[in-house]
């Protein structure tokens, strides 16, 4: 399902890159950083990127409206938009802002398009190497000419992931690696390139997951929140788990239980 012409919004991500987000990389004084919270970390390049990508959606698609990380961290308020009738675009204009504010090279653009609590199109740009993922509902995931897959389902023992909080300990032990990027994009990248068999996120914030969960599907994965229900792109507490197939998903289950 495409609502807008997926080229054109990954010309406006990549563009807004270019003019906004790479020239600040390493770059960065430290009156451009400042803390949300407490270890929340905001960049220049995230405002000032965020800004742009909302005005140019917003005229891309006439009555749609936007929920962007930094306009939420403003304003709670705008993540009704996320229950309203119109299109709602759901910005994270640098994700792995840490990374980015240190000058790691784990950070990206996540753009989501969700219409009636559904992600219908996902975008995301990896600005250091100039790539970006582009998928829609039922239409596949695609870099470039290349539609991407992810692996098989496997025995445990033989897995590759990504864990959040405490369930690093309950998982170290039975798979075969995990890894951290720091940047939910680069972890959805590396699941849909099959760099990862898997991911366990809690805490879920929209702009980090709408796209990235629709990726992975569209590349043939299968995901599930912890109690079995479909993800939705909203704001929650609650944990996502995501695998090459529902068989390798409940062996992971019963282990983070």
């Amino acid at each position: 399902m495409t609502l807008v012409d997926p080229l054109r919004v990954a010309e406006i991500i990549r563009e807004t890159a270019q003019e906004i987000i790479l020239p600040r990389f390493q770059h960065l004084s430290a009156s451009d950083i400042r803390e949300k919270g407490p270890g929340d970390l905001v960049t220049i390049a995230d405002t000032e990127a965020e800004r742009a990508l909302t005005r140019r959606f917003a005229e891309l698609l006439p009555g749609s409206q936007v929920v962007g990380e930094e306009a939420v961290s403003a304003n709670a308020s705008v993540l009704d938009r996320l229950t309203g009738a119109a299109p709602v675009w759901i910005i994270d204009p640098v994700d792995g802002t840490s990374n980015f504010a240190h000058g790691r090279k784990h950070f990206a653009v996540i753009v989501a398009l969700v219409l009636e609590g559904r992600t219908v199109q996902g975008w995301i740009h990896d600005p250091l190497n100039d790539s970006t993922a582009i998928a829609a509902l039922g239409e596949g995931v695609w870099i470039g000419e290349r539609r991407l897959t992810v692996p098989a389902d496997a025995p445990v023992q033989t897995l590759i992931g990504t864990v959040g909080g405490r369930k690093v300990e309950t998982l170290s032990k039975a798979v075969a690696k995990l890894i951290r990027h720091g940047s939910a994009a680069h972890d959805y990248l590396a699941l849909i390139e099959g760099r990862l068999h898997f991911a366990y996120f809690r805490r879920l914030r929209p702009w980090d997951h709408a796209a990235g969960v629709l990726m992975h599907a569209e590349a043939g994965g299968y995901s599930a929140m912890m109690d079995g229900t479909p993800y939705q792109p909203l704001l929650t507490d609650a944990s996502i788990l995501l695998a090459p197939g529902r068989q390798t998903w409940d062996s992971l289950a019963g282990l983070l239980a």
